[in-house]
C-alpha cells in the first residue's frame, strides 16, 4: 500500500502560504505609533536623549517640538517608546522621560494617564 505524498505536500505548502500571508499582513498593521515603526518614532526623539536620562538636564526646544508633534498624531506612541527595549538600551529612564511633556509645557500631554507603572504628570 503505497501512499502518495502529493496531497501532504500540497497541505504543507498551503499552510506555509497562510502563515506567510499572516506574517506579512501583521508587519503592515498599525501599532501604537500608527504605521510608523517604533524604532523610527524613537529615533525621531533623539534630541530628547539628555533630558530622558537626567532629571536636571534642560529640555531642548527641538525635543519639545518632536514630543508635541508625536502627542498630537499618536498619543500612545510616547508611552510605547518609553517602555520599549529600545529605550532601555539607550539608557532612557522612563520615570524621568515621562515628565518631558510637562517640562515642555505641552497642554495635550494626557496628565494623570498611566504609562506602565508611571503616571504622566
Amino acid at each position: 500500500m503505497a501512499l502518495s505524498l502529493k496531497p501532504y505536500c500540497l497541505v504543507v505548502l498551503f499552510l506555509f502560504w497562510i502563515s506567510l500571508n499572516a506574517l506579512v499582513s501583521d508587519v503592515g498593521a498599525a501599532g501604537e505609533c500608527g504605521r510608523t515603526p517604533i524604532r523610527s518614532a524613537a529615533a525621531s526623539l533623539s534630541p530628547c536623549l539628555g533630558a530622558a536620562r537626567n532629571a536636571r538636564a534642560k529640555v531642548p526646544p527641538a525635543c519639545c517640538a518632536k514630543v508635541g508633534a508625536l502627542l498630537r498624531t499618536s498619543p500612545r506612541c510616547l508611552c510605547a517608546i518609553l517602555l520599549s527595549p529600545l529605550a532601555k538600551q539607550a539608557g532612557i529612564m522612563p520615570g524621568i522621560a515621562i515628565a518631558i511633556p510637562k517640562k515642555c509645557n505641552i497642554r495635550n500631554r494626557q496628565a494623570g494617564k498611566k504609562c506602565g507603572r508611571y503616571t504622566v504628570p
